[in-house]
């Protein structure tokens, strides 16, 4: 099977992951007792004060990654961390108590982001983005 990576509609995937976890970086700055470090500690995240601002940092910075298309795959890795442990400390909890209709419910955006990393992983940037203007082989 051939991946075709050019696809012109990997940009909607890349902006809908890249915007939200700029936005939710961003907020961990914002907000750090709702959804920084204070968050991190009310789950039971070791060294809540440092990982906080480390976790926020990286969507900042990965999320305009993805948005501009640049490294993407690249950016992509730590983000899927990211949400795999989002959803292991906070969707799991949900799915032991509340069983999982409840955890499906309250993980459905946590679930869309990590399809659309795995998408991205797979099927790279796509036609418009940095990583097809300048790592493409033109041949």
């Amino acid at each position: 099977m051939v991946i075709d990576n050019n696809y012109p509609g990997n940009i909607l995937v890349r902006l809908m992951v890249g915007l939200i976890f700029l936005s939710e970086g961003i907020q961990k700055f914002l907000f750090p007792i709702a959804d920084g470090s204070g968050r991190f500690a009310k789950i039971g995240i070791p060294h809540p004060q440092f990982f906080g601002p480390f976790v926020g940092n990286t969507e900042i910075v990965c999320g305009i990654l993805l948005i501009i298309g640049l490294f993407t795959r690249v950016a992509a890795t730590p983000l899927l961390i990211v949400i795999l442990t989002a959803i292991y400390t906070t969707k799991m909890p949900i799915l032991i108590d509340k069983g999982f209709w409840a955890a499906a419910h309250d993980g459905r955006a946590d679930f869309s982001m990590l399809m659309g990393i795995v998408f991205l992983l797979i099927f790279g940037a796509g036609k418009y983005s940095v990583d097809n203007k300048f790592f493409t082989n033109r041949s």
